[in-house]
């Protein structure tokens, strides 16, 4: 407390009891004491006005004034000091007699509207009081006074008015008197509270400077004087408290130079320990590498066998096969897929521990990649007897540009601890757009179980690594501990949060934010749902959540639904009849078999939903009743597929034409493996003409000196020559200088693929081979563009043998090479609707890109940046309208303006572009007037 705040604290606890016990008995004093003299003032009053009325009953009977006028004047001379008037009326409340003339004598008067009362009273007006009495007849004195009722028995009445302005003046001063003794009793009790401030406060002062000082290192200073009671005996402890710190800064001053010495042979000893540990560092480096160069390793060595497990599983799948087949297969490469996820959570914790881990940006179809890891995970739940659910807010776009497979991990995880931890209801998975911004978007994910739960000290835990929610001994559950710990720098690493919200036994919901790309790429849909508008479906699905999903998707797809939760007993025509069979109990199958007889009485199509464990099931109803079979949770393209099967498509099979024909390319495979060799060698021929194999690098030496490749995939490890060495003697022949060399490895780890492109590799492809992966290499290396303009080249040569004469196929052949019809179908997913679309839109664009070049050309417009985004948007537009020699004279354009050429420079391609889009808009009409 600092002094002031000690002085205060004695000045209010001295002064206060005085001031509020002098405040009430001052109150108390004033209150009695000017009440006490109104009574004695209205006491004084009632001993003139009785008498006066007793003495006046004669007066009125007799009705002499001059009696009653000298017995009330001689009143009023005796009392005149306070007594103003004295007046007696008649019971008329007429003025009989006054003392003393007053300018109101109402104000002295009883209501003239009410009888006398028979008992005196008194009133108080500012600074004057009046009594009045009445004056009754002798007679009836005798009798009791309350039982005067008659007003012929009252003779009139007496009123007095008194002045009290000598009465307020003694009330003034009587609170004077007290304000007065309370003044003087709070100046005594402040001279003895700056007394007892003084001898208190003085001494504490000055032993907080004593203090101060000894704070500051002054170990000599003493507190002297005399002081009284526990002062004294405070002032003796810090003085000894003084005397103590000296002799310890004494002993502590002896201490730090001993550990002074200590610490000289202590650096002495750290400097050989730091030599040792510099040694034991090296030793820990070398043995990361050791463990790195081991990851590689096992990675190789495990992806090997499972790149042959997988590619020969899914080429097994391509062929004609029963769904229980089909089902062992897809077993199979999942088995093989969660011990491929098990040696990838393993690299990929290495890889983000060291914040080695990249991100692809790829475009993807977003809800297709989220259905794939539902379809993985829905056998592990449907054996719990679990729903699975996904909801996909519909105003995602569908093709976005990310990381699928990262994002399919990040969903695996979350849905895979889901199963673990739920062992009955539903686990619902949905995707909200929370953003989107030009071309980004951010998305929510969520995913709800009605499991076990987590406490909040659980939770605190749970993305730690190598931790679970349940950590004891006897646990039910299994698991690394890695997969949340994955999960979370995932998210981080594309730009979002994840967290979770859970309450123990009532299930838990987990939530993460990813930010995408939206892309303008057209994702291939090879199901029109046009042909399925406005039908009408009979949905039967006994969980409210799955059905709830089902009919939004439905609904999106211009289907008009009618639910129900159980098929109902009467039915009405519909297009369509859904029965939904429950995963969480098994139906006999002679009730399953009446359900569809009922429905076949509402609808020729009907589709069942059965778990995916129950494919023997699926094989049943389909052989024996003509439904479709469906496995839940229900996919976009599966179930559309299902619906469409049994409708006429709108457009004639005729108008649809996909181009099956393999790519003109001579390719060379080159593994050591056998099994991956024979696959990708499988792979390859499905989509180029010639392949060739070789075993090991020097046979893929020795064939590249003899035969020119279009492009060459690399294995990497190999005996007697590995891939790099191959690669690099196969460049050095002129036979194949220029062919792109494509890495095939099973090396997972960050930076193998910097490592093999500084080596001479041109690409990278990774261990087991994905088919569009694969697909997006050859397009890469060998551009479509090419492949189209041989086959061109190849009919045009074809018809000129057959007809060489002929002036319509040339003509044909001629506006082939302006617009390749077929090309455009491809490019719109062989939809003609929309590949007419995108021509429209080209040929409405093409008069504004006509208009700049014509003032480019007439030297009118300088702007290089404004001709380069024109250009770039045409080119951008001719990559879907099926225009191949206007995009190349688009992409000559653009290429030359970005090398630093000047708007001169290119004028001959600008008048090659003016030809090029007047041949486009001649040749479009003929497309654009059919549809």
């Amino acid at each position: 407390m600092t002094r002031y705040g000690l002085r205060a604290r004695v000045i209010t606890l001295t002064l206060a009891p005085t001031l509020i016990i002098g405040l009430l008995l001052s109150a108390l004093f004033s209150f009695n004491r000017y009440h006490d003299l109104e009574s004695q003032v209205l006491n004084a009053g009632s001993s003139i006005i009785e008498p006066l009325a007793i003495a006046s009953e004669q007066g009125l009977i007799n009705q002499s004034r001059e009696s009653v006028r000298r017995l009330i004047s001689y009143a009023h001379r005796k009392h005149s000091k306070f007594v103003r008037s004295i007046a007696v009326f008649d019971d008329s409340h007429e003025l009989f007699v006054t003392s003393n003339f007053h300018p109101n004598f109402d104000v002295l008067t009883f209501s003239k509207d009410e009888p006398i009362p028979p008992l005196g009273s008194s009133e108080f007006h500012d600074n004057t009081l009046i009594l009045r009495a009445p004056i009754l007849a002798e007679s009836q004195l005798i009798s009791d006074t309350r039982e005067i009722t008659s007003t012929s028995q009252i003779l009139g009445y007496i009123a007095i008015e008194l002045d009290l302005s000598s009465l307020r003046l003694q009330q003034y001063q009587e609170i004077f008197s007290a304000i007065l003794v309370l003044v003087l009793g709070l100046l005594l009790s402040s001279v003895f509270a700056y007394r007892l401030m003084y001898d208190v406060t003085r001494p504490i002062s000055h032993m907080r400077n004593m203090v101060a000082r000894i704070r500051r290192g002054h170990l000599d200073v003493r507190i002297e004087g005399r002081m009284h009671g526990e002062l004294d005996s405070l002032k003796n402890g810090i003085n000894a408290m003084a005397i103590s710190l000296s002799e310890y800064h004494v002993e502590m001053q002896h201490s730090i130079d001993q550990a002074t010495s200590d610490l000289r042979e202590t650096l002495e000893q750290l400097e050989i320990q730091n030599v040792e540990l510099d040694i034991a560092k090296k030793r820990a480096q070398e043995a990361a590498r050791v463990k790195s160069e081991f990851l590689a390793n096992m990675s190789h060595e495990l992806r090997t066998p499972l790149n042959g497990v997988i590619g020969f599983t899914r080429q097994m799948l391509k062929t004609q096969l029963t769904n229980s087949q089909t089902d062992y297969l897809q077993t199979i490469e999942k088995s093989a897929n969660n011990l491929l996820t098990i040696i990838n959570d393993i690299l990929d914790f290495s890889k983000l521990e060291a914040g080695k881990l990249a991100l692809e940006n790829i475009p993807f179809e977003f809800q297709d990649s989220l259905e794939e890891v539902l379809t993985l995970q829905a056998t592990s739940a449907h054996e719990k007897g679990l729903e699975l659910t996904l909801k996909i807010d519909p105003k995602i776009p569908n093709g976005l540009v990310g990381d699928p497979l990262r994002i399919q991990q990040i969903l695996t995880n979350l849905v895979g601890n889901s199963i673990k931890f739920t062992e009955r209801g539903n686990i619902d998975i949905s995707v909200e757009l929370r953003a989107h911004k030009e071309d980004k978007v951010e998305l929510q994910f969520l995913v709800r179980d009605s499991g076990i739960g987590i406490s909040e000290r659980q939770q605190a835990q749970l993305f730690q690594a190598f931790t679970q929610a349940d950590a004891s001994i006897s646990r039910r559950y299994g698991g690394t501990g890695l997969g949340l710990v994955i999960t979370q720098k995932l998210v981080g690493q594309m730009g979002g949060e994840i967290s979770l919200s859970s309450r123990l036994h009532q299930g838990s919901t987990f939530w993460f934010t990813i930010k995408l790309h939206s892309t303008e790429i057209p994702m291939l849909d090879t199901v029109d749902p046009q042909v399925i508008q406005n039908k009408q479906l009979l949905l039967i699905e006994p969980n409210m959540q799955a059905a709830s999903v089902a009919q939004s998707m439905l609904t999106n797809e211009g289907v008009s639904v009618t639910y129900r939760s159980s098929l109902p007993d009467e039915l009405t025509p519909y297009d369509y009849v859904m029965l939904c069979l429950p995963v969480n109990e098994d139906v006999p199958v002679q009730l399953i078999e009446k359900w569809i007889e009922r429905a076949q009485s509402a609808s020729s199509n009907i589709i069942v939903a059965t778990s995916s464990i129950q494919l023997p099931l699926s094989d049943y109803l389909m052989k024996h009743y003509d439904v479709q079979c469906l496995g839940k949770p229900l996919s976009r393209k599966r179930l559309l597929q299902a619906l469409v099967d049994k409708q006429p498509p709108l457009l004639p099979d005729a108008q649809v034409h996909v181009d099956k024909d393999k790519r003109p390319l001579t390719v060379m495979a080159v593994d050591d493996n056998p099994a991956n060799l024979k696959l990708i060698s499988a792979l390859l021929s499905e989509r180029v003409d010639n392949v060739d194999s070789c075993k090991n690098g020097q046979s893929a030496v020795d064939l590249a000196a003899s035969k020119a490749f279009d492009i060459i995939f690399m294995d990497i490890q190999m005996p007697h020559m590995d891939g790099v060495t191959a690669c690099r003697l196969i460049k050095e022949n002129d036979c194949n200088l220029n062919t792109p060399v494509v890495a095939v490895t099973a090396h997972a780890m960050s930076g193998e693929r910097d490592r093999l492109l500084a080596a001479g590799m041109d690409d990278y492809l990774t261990k087991p081979i994905d088919e569009q992966v694969l697909e997006q290499v050859l397009h890469k290396w060998v551009p479509e563009t090419q492949h189209e303009l041989a086959l061109s080249a190849a009919k045009l040569v074809s018809q000129s043998s057959v007809e060489p004469s002929s002036q319509p196929a040339t003509e044909a052949s001629a506006e082939k090479r302006v617009i390749d019809w077929d090309l455009a179908l491809k490019q719109a997913a062989n939809k003609e609707d929309l590949a007419i679309e995108m021509l429209q839109m080209l040929v409405d664009f093409i008069p504004e890109v006509a208009q700049l070049t014509e003032q480019v050309l007439d030297h009118n417009y300088d702007d290089i940046e404004q001709v380069i985004h024109v250009v770039h948007k045409l080119h951008g537009s001719c990559s879907y309208g099926g225009v191949p020699q206007l995009k190349a004279v688009c992409a000559a354009i653009e290429k030359a303006l970005r090398a630093g050429e000047t708007l001169e420079d290119i004028e001959p391609e600008l008048f090659e572009l003016q030809d090029e889009m007047d041949k486009v808009i001649d040749s479009a009409k003929l497309y654009l007037t059919k549809a």
